[in-house]
């Protein structure tokens, strides 16, 4: 994410906090050409944060988390969904909201600290996502039969990836918050043109940060929708070895695609939490299924370790629909 601090003071933030939010409310999200700042949370009414970032106040809605995987072991339910034991109430209800019906995927490398990452995530990621929504790709399908009020649900006619961007211009910041990651989705949107419900923007944050208090959190990522986009808070999850998936499968590599495709799956069938496919106690379809039963699923762009996702059609998890 691009990041600068402007110096405003807490008492300068609390004095004005109404008066920038009734002046603000409106603000454009643009990309500013010039330098950029750490976003910084400016007030706060309710849900809505105003959050200063590349040059321009961003108003973003905070829901929650949602789709939060944890860390393996870090809860009853992800040990008893390991030995494949989901719970009774799993199949996922409709809550009359949207779904993604042709998702266009917006990966960003938030922070100058991804110019020198030795372990090729950006690239691994970049090609996670350019073979998702292919010919060969059955594993996004098992989200296709869940369809919302126009009868329709995702479908996929080609890779999901719509774009990258590196945000190299500042470091991404060590302590990023929630409201924080959702003005970095903006500035995303914003810098790639997009918006509406079949956008889904993943913020990446580099190794070594604790976006959202990662990894001592217990969770490995977890998706949102800001107000405009559906994003993902994507953490560096090497960072966290095997709690979030590295080697479970094939190499180190493995939890990004375990993690990303958890989200991207989640976000495909409730981009704006918790309005779409949830079962009864919130959970959604990659929840269900989390660290169970993991395997390779084979793209054009190279072989990936995923987890299944839940299907009411199966009546259980599917890694292909």
């Amino acid at each position: 994410m691009f990041r600068i601090r402007r110096g405003v003071t807490a008492s300068l933030a609390t004095a004005c906090g109404l008066a920038l939010a009734a002046l603000f409310a409106g603000a454009p999200s643009g990309v500013a050409a010039a330098k950029t700042t750490a976003p910084q949370a400016i007030t706060r009414t309710g849900d809505v944060q105003l959050v200063r970032s590349h040059g321009h106040l961003y108003r973003v809605e905070i829901h929650g988390r949602h789709g939060v995987i944890p860390m393996v072991g870090a809860r009853g339910d992800a040990v008893r969904r390991q030995v494949g034991r989901a719970p009774a109430d799993s199949t996922l209800i409709y809550n009359g909201g949207p779904v993604q019906h042709q998702v266009s995927v917006y990966l960003v490398f938030w922070g100058n600290q991804w110019d020198s990452d030795g372990n090729g995530v950006e690239q691994y990621q970049t090609n996670l996502f350019s073979g998702l929504g292919t010919s060969s790709d059955s594993w996004s399908t098992v989200t296709s039969q869940y369809t919302d009020s126009s009868g329709q649900g995702p479908s996929f006619g080609g890779p999901v990836l719509g774009g990258t961007w590196v945000d190299d211009s500042a470091p991404a910041p060590a302590n990023a918050q929630q409201a924080d990651i959702a003005a970095e989705a903006d500035a995303a949107a914003s810098h790639f043109g997009v918006s509406g419900p079949d956008v889904q923007i993943v913020v990446m944050s580099p190794s070594g940060t604790s976006p959202d208090g990662f990894p001592n959190s217990g969770f490995c990522a977890w998706h949102d929708y800001d107000g405009t986009v559906s994003y993902t808070n994507m953490p560096y999850v090497l960072d966290a070895g095997s709690s979030c998936g590295a080697n479970s499968v094939a190499n180190q590599l493995d939890g990004f695609s375990i993690v990303g495709g958890h989200e991207y799956a989640e976000s495909l069938t409730d981009p704006q939490p918790s309005s779409g496919w949830v079962a009864s106690d919130g959970e959604e379809d990659g929840d269900l299924c989390a660290w169970q039963n993991l395997g390779t699923v084979s793209l054009p762009t190279g072989d990936f370790a995923m987890q299944p996702t839940w299907s009411n059609a199966a009546g259980g998890c599917a890694m292909s629909g």
